[in-house]
């Protein structure tokens, strides 16, 4: 029987694939459990419209993590720290305080986008790389100064 798959399935396949299986395969488990669907003409011509409204979709988001990824690159972000007698630092620059300033700075940016091998504990520029989907990158510079 032939059967599109409405999930991902392990060691059959990705959601959307049409695949051959048995009779009593696809009856009692993929369709009983909402994994696939008979293939019928039907059922293929919403197949092929649904994979038109992913591909739209997927364009719309490449397009979107484009703007922001150009809107990013090359912003410097001013990060005020206070400082002890002795140039220690009383707080360390991680992803999170980061992500919270582009936040400020009008970008929503999440942490998990933040590439930063260690938090920063010095005064100083710091080029950061920013992930977005689609691997698309952006790099800012973060400038931390001391707190007045």
């Amino acid at each position: 029987m032939r059967v599109i798959l409405l999930e991902d399935v392990e060691r059959l396949g990705k959601k959307h694939d049409v695949k051959e299986v048995k009779d009593g395969y696809a009856r009692n488990f993929l369709i009983a459990k909402g994994l696939a669907k008979p293939a019928t003409k039907k059922a293929l011509e919403w197949l092929e419209l649904q994979k038109d409204i992913e591909t739209k979709k997927a364009e719309e988001e490449l397009k979107k993590a484009q703007e922001i990824a150009s809107a990013i690159e090359g912003q410097e972000v001013i990060i005020p720290v206070k400082i002890g007698e002795e140039d220690q630092f009383f707080e360390s620059i991680t992803a999170q305080k980061i992500s919270e300033k582009l936040k400020e700075l009008g970008f929503d940016i999440k942490k998990g986008q933040i590439t930063l091998a260690e938090p920063i504990r010095e005064l100083g520029e710091f080029p950061i790389k920013i992930k977005f989907e689609h691997n698309l990158e952006a790099e800012i510079k973060i400038i931390i100064t001391e707190e007045k």
